[in-house]
């Protein structure tokens, strides 16, 4: 089927805002320069996105939670081995980063800390986000424990948290060094822990 025009104008605005707020935040964002970078009139935008905090919600709801759930909730909830999946998913985020990712952080984490605090409406959308990361890991670790692939006595809801915090912040410490090299090295503990997590092979 053919991808109407209206819906890749959408998709085209939203991509520009994405790359506007992750470098600058939604605060100083300039419709101005997303509309320039894409070729587009205000009236474009406007048709689509009525105020800068509908395309502000959008970008969260459709850029950043989307990118996260092909990273990492889809992976997780469709792996036949849930327990190799979130290894594999640790291990890669560290092997794969850039510089460029390392300088800009955490897209969600930059909005939680400028937005939360001032928007009800982003915290919301942002919080969502937030839980559905920890109920992804929460619910692979529970479904590997059933597996006995993980220990029986880990608190499969605290593991989580701590796995999604922890991530959190290997990239928040990693921005503030712009330092790949300290951001791989904290991935690797984290995966560390999450190895720990897991029953060893002679046991199971």
């Amino acid at each position: 089927m053919a991808i109407k025009q209206p819906d890749i104008t959408r998709e085209k605005i939203l991509d520009a805002a994405f790359q506007e707020v992750y470098r600058h935040g939604f605060q100083a964002a300039s419709l101005n320069n997303i509309l320039a970078n894409i070729g587009l009139t205000k009236g474009a935008l406007y048709h689509h996105f009525p105020t800068k905090g509908d395309l502000g919600h959008a970008v969260i709801d459709e850029v950043i939670r989307d990118g996260l759930d092909a990273m990492v909730f889809a992976p997780l909830r469709e792996s036949d081995d849930p327990a190799a999946t979130l290894l594999d998913i640790i291990r890669l985020k560290g092997e794969r980063t850039t510089l460029e990712s390392v300088s800009l952080g955490c897209p969600l984490n930059n909005l939680m800390q400028e937005m939360s605090p001032l928007d009800a409406q982003f915290k919301k959308r942002l919080t969502a986000i937030l839980g559905e990361w920890q109920k992804a890991v929460a619910d692979a670790l529970q479904r590997a424990q059933q597996e006995g692939r993980v220990r029986k006595d880990v608190n499969c809801h605290a593991a989580a948290l701590f796995l999604v915090s922890a991530w959190e912040g290997c990239v928040g410490v990693a921005k503030n060094l712009q330092s790949v090299k300290e951001f791989r090295l904290c991935m690797k503990q984290l995966e560390a822990y999450a190895q720990g997590l897991m029953v060893a092979r002679k046991q199971r």
